[in-house]
């Protein structure tokens, strides 16, 4: 098989398992990640309506900082959009990615402006 499929495959594995017990409801919608290269992107989804409640990404933002500040400044952007729309609660689903660097600055940023997981 060749390389990159087999590493496709891994990931998609991963986020599979990662995601197979998060379910997110109108009370505590499901906060998915989704990081590229470039940016990070982040929603709030019910999963029981199949809506995006809010969305927010890198890109919106007009900083010009290290990306894991921008991730950390993200989280409290998307804990400010929440807040707003009456959500304090949310499940944190990180699909393949590890909880570390960027997605770990996304959820203390989101921490701190007020959502819990």
């Amino acid at each position: 098989m060749n390389s990159r499929k087999l590493l496709n495959k891994k990931k998609q594995a991963r986020a599979r398992r990662s995601s197979a017990r998060i379910v997110g409801s109108t009370e505590r919608p499901r906060l998915a990640v989704f990081r590229s290269n470039r940016a990070l992107s982040v929603q709030l989804i019910d999963d029981t309506k199949h809506r995006t409640i809010a969305s927010a990404s890198t890109r919106d933002l007009k900083e010009k900082k290290a990306k894991t500040v921008l991730a950390g400044s993200l989280g409290e952007a998307i804990a400010k959009k929440a807040v707003a729309a009456g959500i304090t609660a949310v499940v944190f689903d990180r699909r393949s990615y590890r909880y570390h660097g960027r997605v770990k600055a996304l959820a203390d940023g989101a921490r701190k402006g007020g959502l819990t997981f």
